[in-house]
């Protein structure tokens, strides 16, 4: 089904003007859909990660290879969550955010393109494994934060690297 604006609408959860292609740190967090726990479990605060989990894993660690222009930085899988920071280190961009706000093209190297070849990666072998074809792994958008300042990557870092010592108080803990 093609997008249509008058019928979906949609609206961007994105920093309106932001050109999210340009050089940057960003915290992304990723949820399963309708939360289901399918990566694995917390346990003594440390979190356990399954096959699925590992598929997970092994997609974040290989953007890097796809995407040149990324660094991955502190990353977690949770049962049924992602936090991540990646950085975008150049410029490739050639349009504004503008542009996904409409639901265009695909911006290449921008942080929806990263994050939705990372999806779709994830999605696909995660499907495969199971044998459950065309099944929906992630909710439709994600959150991200711009990190500004040191002070704010070093305090995401910690909560990343927590973050399941927290789970029981974690609003994702289901």
């Amino acid at each position: 089904m093609t997008f249509d604006p008058e019928v979906h609408k949609r609206k961007s959860i994105r920093l309106r003007e932001y050109d999210y292609s340009q050089p940057g740190a960003y915290f992304i967090t990723l949820c399963t859909h309708n939360r289901q726990c399918l990566f694995g479990e917390v346990v003594d605060g440390e979190m356990q990660l399954n096959e699925l989990g590992e598929v997970v894993q092994n997609c974040w660690d290989e953007i890097p290879n796809h995407y040149t222009n990324t660094e991955t930085d502190a990353f977690i899988v949770m049962p049924n969550h992602v936090h991540e920071i990646l950085f975008i280190n150049n410029n490739v961009g050639t349009r504004h955010a503008v542009s996904l706000r409409k639901f265009g093209n695909p911006i290449p190297n921008s942080l929806s393109t990263i994050v939705g070849g990372f999806k779709s990666a994830a999605t696909r072998r995660i499907n495969q494994q199971r044998n459950t074809p065309n099944t929906p792994v992630w909710q439709r958008n994600f959150y991200d934060h711009i990190i500004r300042d040191e002070d704010d990557l070093s305090n995401i870092r910690d909560y990343i690297v927590y973050n399941a010592l927290k789970w029981e108080s974690d609003k994702y803990f289901k």
